[in-house]
């Protein structure tokens, strides 16, 4: 797997939307989010995979366009014993009509389910896509919660050293420096998951783009989005159904059933063969002769592949519905939390810009020694939890948007 990120390329014109194709890929001065995506799309192991496997359908929709070939019987006869005027033989012709009957079927069938498989691929790389971006902007807000944790951390540490020498004087009890200790321990437990979950991220980063576990990807901050209105989703959602990749391959699909379900029930016709032939007896007499061979539907019928292709044909129908059921209500829960999400945001901007005109006030009223090492800390201390829970209310909201955006088939630039 690779390390170097500025040596990686990306063929633009096969990216499968077209803002991905209007983006200069260029990872020289860091990844932005739309960079991720395309190397995503580009790299991704599982994707290359699927693509193999693609051609393998394709090959299936060209052998299902191809006639059946006629069938040519020839034989010889030696007579063995008794008066006999001449060797034996025959030649013999023949073909299966009822493959005529069904070819157009087969090959309807075949080229939906070459589409479906086409449009499947699609949909795996779209899912790619999403996962992508959103691993790109856990790893972003991450790093930025991480440092503050580090900062947190840094000034906690500094306090109890200088608590634990006020405590060598007898200036303040044991007990003191005890609860400071664990308040500090709180706070490195607090930055080692951080920096544990942001690790994971981005090794499963790299991994989705197909990089070694050690490739460095320096990250752009991306650009704030808000979440979607209640209108434009319903917008969305009325053309879904003709947008979405994995809507459009269970379309394809059904189409592809639906011709094998009247190919079976042109199959339930009894099955004609043809032939003609020409030979000779050992008494040198010649004939020639016209064969047809009639299959009888008594028993079978082929009613036994009527009812499969049936029943698999109201399963992908029943699917679809399902997934536009699925896609509304899931819409429905995001733009909800969503909501809730901004007014939570917009009340911590608040109570930010209140806490900076507190600090300022202290700062010009307060003499130094008003206020102890403990209470300073405190506030610096409540300022940064602030900001930690501003971040991750930030990065919540831009994955609820991703998500939205991959739930109405609508992923673009960042």
């Amino acid at each position: 797997m690779p390390e170097r990120i500025a040596d990686l390329k990306v063929d633009v014109a096969s990216m499968p939307t077209p803002a991905l194709r209007r983006h200069v890929f260029d990872p020289a001065h860091g990844l932005d989010m739309t960079d991720v995506t395309m190397l995503a799309v580009a790299n991704n192991p599982m994707l290359k995979v699927a693509r193999d496997e693609r051609g393998v359908v394709h090959a299936q929709a060209f052998a299902a366009g191809l006639l059946p070939d006629p069938v040519l019987d020839f034989s010889r006869g030696y007579p063995t014993a008794g008066p006999a005027g001449s060797t034996a033989y025959g030649v013999g012709l023949s073909y299966a009509l009822t493959s005529l009957l069904t070819h157009a079927l087969d090959v309807r069938a075949a080229r939906a389910s070459a589409r479906q498989v086409d449009l499947d691929l699609l949909w795996q790389e779209w899912q790619v896509m999403t996962q992508s971006r959103r691993l790109f902007v856990r790893c972003v807000y991450q790093a930025k919660m991480l440092e503050l944790l580090d900062q947190e951390t840094r000034q906690r540490e500094q306090f109890h050293e200088q608590l634990a020498q006020a405590q060598a004087h007898g200036d303040v009890s044991l007990s003191d420096v005890s609860s400071d200790q664990s308040a500090l321990q709180a706070v490195e437990s607090r930055r080692d998951d951080m920096a544990r979950q942001l690790l994971a991220d981005r090794q499963a980063l790299n991994g989705l783009l197909g990089l070694s576990a050690d490739a460095v990807l320096h990250l752009l901050e991306p650009t704030a989005g808000s979440i979607p209105g209640e209108a434009a989703m319903a917008r969305a959602l009325t053309t879904l159904a003709q947008r979405r990749p994995d809507l459009l391959a269970l379309q394809a699909g059904y189409e592809s059933e639906d011709s094998r379900y009247r190919r079976e029930i042109r199959r339930q016709f009894p099955s004609i063969n043809i032939g003609f032939s020409q030979g000779r007896d050992t008494d040198a007499i010649s004939s020639r002769n016209f064969q047809v061979s009639v299959s009888l539907p008594i028993f079978n019928r082929n009613r036994g592949n009527v009812a499969i292709e049936a029943a698999t044909r109201q399963a992908l129908h029943d699917d679809y519905r399902l997934r536009l059921v699925q896609a509304a209500a899931a819409v429905s829960r995001l733009l909800k939390n969503g909501a809730i999400l901004q007014q939570q945001h917009a009340e911590l901007v608040n109570s930010e810009a209140i806490r900076a005109q507190v600090d300022a006030a202290l700062a010009r009223t307060v003499s130094p020694g008003d206020l102890s090492g403990m209470q300073r800390l405190e506030l610096r201390l409540r300022r940064d939890d602030q900001r930690l829970d501003l971040l991750s209310i930030e990065q919540t909201m831009f994955e609820q948007k991703i998500a939205l955006e991959a739930l109405v088939a609508d992923i673009g630039e960042e």
